[in-house]
């Protein structure tokens, strides 16, 4: 072994790292934020600087020597660390000077300002959408390629964003940590609990700027500003019939299929629509039926009721002509009587 190479053995860690660091910075020129031409030969993941590069290759050749005291994950580096620890703290030392909120890392602060500044640097390339984090950007080129690589464990479902996948695995474990405080009912996603709140608040945040009708979603929004705008996105595959919202399709192909998911528990009839169901069990609930107020005759539905009135009205009706044509009708003259009279 020469005398170069006893040396590069015995090498530092931090040397290798300050020397590969500095042939980055001084040599190569700094991409756009957008390119990311430095790829890990291991992982194929790509980064925008060559530092970073020979950070991640710590995660494939080095120990990982951090780990947390809470939960014992481990990172490679002890800034790494820190803002992991963050998470267990609650601390948030970084915050924004348009609107005040709080991050636990100066990366996340960066990405928020840009809602701010609308600053979107990292563009596709196949659709040339831009985003305003990498991430982002990473998680879109997905929409393309079709990769769902977070698999659940326990059925055939796969998701394109790791999130997704923790929310769809609280279908399988019941899970609902997101609880109300007003009412005690509990969701599985923290959107959902936020659009609940409204029920309680009376806010209706999203405004039409046709008509200015608020709603408390923003989906019900969207919905119904197709009412002004006529567009119909979803389209039957049958028929070709349009719609404005997805469940309105759904609803709508069950017409071509044949298929009746809405049952009566009183009786084995079933139903294509809701509203189906709904009148049916009029039927049952008697209570609840429209009732003639002549007779106390039921009726399922209210065109019947009015239906039926009708033959009210024409008895009635009939009745009084016959009491008219007995009024005025002349008494048949009787001879005999009238001959007595004028003899005596």
């Amino acid at each position: 072994m020469n005398t170069n190479t006893y040396k590069m053995a015995f090498m530092s860690e931090n040397n290798i790292m300050q020397q590969a660091m500095q042939h980055g910075l001084f040599v190569h020129p700094e991409p756009r934020p957008e390119e990311k031409p430095y790829q890990c030969d291991q992982c194929a993941q790509a980064f925008s600087k060559n530092s970073d590069l020979i950070i991640h290759y710590k995660t494939h050749s080095w120990e990982k020597q951090y780990q947390c005291s809470q939960c014992y994950k481990v990172f490679s580096s002890n800034s790494s660390l820190s803002i992991h620890m963050r998470t267990h703290t609650g601390e948030k030392p970084y915050q924004c000077s348009q609107c005040y909120k709080v991050f636990s890392s100066n990366s996340s602060l960066s990405i928020h300002t840009r809602t701010h500044t609308g600053e979107k640097p990292y563009q596709c390339t196949l659709c040339e959408k831009f985003f305003s984090a990498s991430s982002s950007l990473n998680i879109h080129k997905r929409t393309h390629t079709g990769e769902k690589p977070f698999q659940c464990s326990l059925c055939e479902s796969a998701f394109s964003q790791n999130g997704d996948l923790k929310t769809h695995m609280r279908t399988h474990t019941g899970e609902k940590p997101y609880q109300c405080k007003e009412c005690n009912k509990a969701f599985a996603q923290n959107v959902f609990l936020k659009n609940h709140m409204r029920t309680h608040t009376g806010e209706k945040p999203f405004k039409c700027h046709y008509c200015y009708k608020a709603f408390s979603r923003d989906i019900a929004l969207t919905y119904h500003l197709r009412t002004h705008t006529g567009e119909r996105p979803y389209e039957c595959g049958r028929c070709h019939k349009k719609f404005s919202t997805s469940s309105s399709l759904i609803r709508h192909s069950r017409i071509h299929t044949g298929e009746k998911l809405y049952k009566c528990t009183e009786c084995d009839k079933a139903f294509i629509q809701p509203n189906g169901l709904k009148k049916h069990m009029k039927t049952h609930n008697r209570e609840n039926l429209y009732k003639c107020s002549q007779c106390d005759k039921p009726f399922s539905k209210k065109k019947s009721l009015n239906k039926h009135m009708k033959t009210h009205n024409e008895k009635k009706y009939k009745k009084r002509k016959s009491t008219r044509s007995t009024r005025c009708k002349e008494e048949p003259i009787n001879y005999s009587e009238i001959e007595e009279i004028i003899q005596s």
